[in-house]
């Protein structure tokens, strides 16, 4: 038994209290500019599929502009540096979300796995995993394939599946610092 899993939730809970004690100026300041930007409420919902197969809404700030046609300028610097996640603390606080996990997907993916690779909606989702760092630039390797949805379907999706089954068995403290590291690594210096 990973006694790991048992305190990962408490792990989760100070270090998002502790980042949204220091960050909440900046998210306050980046809700106004993504507001304004995509003229909007600056805040983005969406339905995401979670630990049990459960849905939930995921937060983050707002990088599309009101018609849905195009990312904003604004948009675009925060996706780069993944500040428009930073409303996912309050996904972390709420249980919904882990810092580390695999990503919430959309439904029709991870609610409809089978066998043994629904062993990964035991995971909470989180804001970084293996495999996203694996699979950073994944709207380019999809955009470079002659069928992109036959190639996540057939590629990407299951890497992800068995990078995901691998953490849960294998999760630990010191796992979970060098992914969170690597990510930081990957968002500012790729």
């Amino acid at each position: 038994m990973n006694h790991y899993r048992h305190w990962k939730f408490v792990f989760d809970s100070i270090l998002a209290i502790m980042l949204l004690t220091v960050l909440l100026p900046l998210m306050i300041l980046l809700l106004v500019i993504a507001g304004a930007d995509t003229r909007s409420g600056g805040l983005f919902f969406q339905k995401r599929v979670g630990r049990s197969g459960k849905t939930f809404t995921i937060y983050k700030f707002r990088t599309i502009k009101k018609d849905g046609t195009k990312c904003s300028a604004t948009g675009a610097f925060l996706r780069k540096f993944k500040l428009d996640e930073l409303p996912q603390l309050f996904n972390i606080l709420s249980g919904d979300m882990s810092f580390v996990g695999p990503r919430p997907d959309v439904e029709g993916y991870y609610d409809r796995l089978s066998g043994k690779d629904r062993n990964v909606l035991q995971l909470r989702p989180g804001i970084t995993s293996e495999a996203s760092i694996k699979y950073s630039n994944e709207e380019e390797i999809l955009k470079a394939q002659k069928n992109p949805m036959q190639y996540n379907d057939e590629v990407v999706f299951p890497d992800k599946i068995k990078m995901n089954l691998h953490y849960l068995e294998n999760m630990s403290f010191s796992g979970d610092m060098k992914i969170l590291m690597r990510t930081v690594f990957r968002i500012f210096f790729k």
